[in-house]
């Protein structure tokens, strides 16, 4: 019978780590208690966290400034590119705010644009790295920060872009003991926000913080998703492993150029080391079984996780959580029994491999 193993040392077991994501009540012997908010009330999800909303008052050198610099490249924003430019200067002192930059700090930016957050940063005392895919903005930030010897810009693709040997070099700290770490500060497309999460989390080694401007429901979904509603997803389980994340505050479609169709939101996530890591017995197997288990919308968990362990070990492991075994992956009220449920069967699978 498979079962799963409780430690009796006082270091912090994977237990212990699921749970304190959504930490059970006195009164409750097995399972976590529910979030009180209503799963689909955005507005009352959101008063959980206190926050102060941007309003939409625009600094006019801003707007000026950055309508005056597409003009001289004769450029409009890019729908294809996800292009909207910030035109209020004091969120983006917000953002850096968010992210505690001081002198000294190496920051890597992703999209800078016209420059305007960038130019926060250098005034921060920050060296940046930025990386631009668009060959006019990347030109403009040559010419406007081109006598800076603390900014770099890279014209490349993000997604594709192999930033690291760069930012090791800004870096410059041979001495492992005081090596000081990174941070990541950008106004991000919405449509690459996805791809630079899963990019960057696992990056604890080379950034201590990574503080983005997201699409607002994106970061409500990322920060404030419970283990027992339906919009729980794989996703949550990726940044609760990697990360200690924050939604700091809303900020207003009106401030950006064009308006998009959504608000947006400052959402900082705290990188964890390796040490920190939930003991699973391998990353790679743990986020193969968890993509699995969501994968199946109407089959049972023995269905979905088959190809990593027997069905009547699977039943066995439900069971040593006193789950039924016909529980279906879809059911949201059991989604944090996933977390229990993947690290037994990936006790299973180390064992089966030695």
């Amino acid at each position: 019978m498979l079962q799963i193993p409780v430690s009796s040392s006082s270091s912090p077991t994977f237990l212990s780590w699921c749970w304190s994501l959504n930490p059970p009540s006195a009164s409750s012997s097995s399972l976590p208690p529910t979030y009180s908010f209503p799963t689909n009330s955005v507005s009352k999800r959101r008063r959980k966290y206190p926050f102060r909303v941007m309003n939409s008052t625009k600094v006019e050198d801003d707007y000026h400034a950055t309508l005056k610099a597409l003009n001289k490249r004769g450029r409009t924003p890019r729908k294809s590119l996800g292009q909207h430019y910030m035109l209020n200067s004091s969120v983006n002192d917000q953002l850096v705010s968010a992210a505690d930059v001081k002198e000294g700090d190496v920051v890597l930016e992703i999209g800078p644009g016209t420059g305007s957050l960038t130019n926060v940063l250098l005034n921060s005392g920050a060296t940046v790295l930025a990386i631009e895919k668009d060959p006019h903005m990347v030109a403009h930030l040559r010419e406007r920060f081109g006598g800076i010897s603390s900014f770099t810009v890279l014209e490349e693709d993000f997604t594709k872009c192999h930033f690291t040997s760069h930012l090791m070099t800004l870096l410059n700290t041979p001495d492992e003991e005081n090596f000081k770490h990174a941070k990541v500060v950008a106004n991000i497309p919405f449509n690459i926000s996805t791809d630079v999460v899963k990019e960057l989390l696992p990056m604890g080694d080379i950034f201590s913080a990574v503080v983005l401007l997201l699409q607002d429901e994106t970061a409500l979904r990322l920060v404030d998703a419970s283990l027992r509603t339906s919009e729980y997803r794989p996703i949550n389980i990726f940044v609760n492993f990697f990360s200690d994340p924050e939604y700091n505050f809303q900020v207003l479609r009106s401030n950006f150029f064009p308006e998009p169709n959504v608000d947006a939101a400052v959402a900082t996530f705290k990188l964890k080391q390796t040490a920190d890591y939930p003991p699973v017995a391998s990353t790679k197997s743990f986020f193969s079984m968890v993509n699995s288990a969501f994968n199946g919308k109407r089959k049972m968990l023995r269905r979905s996780l088959q190809h990593i362990c027997p069905s009547l070990e699977i039943e066995n492991a439900l069971q040593s959580l006193s789950l039924p075994t016909t529980e279906f992956d879809k059911i949201a009220r059991f989604r944090v029994q996933l977390y229990m449920l993947s690290y037994a069967n990936l006790q299973c699978l180390a064992e089966r491999e030695l």
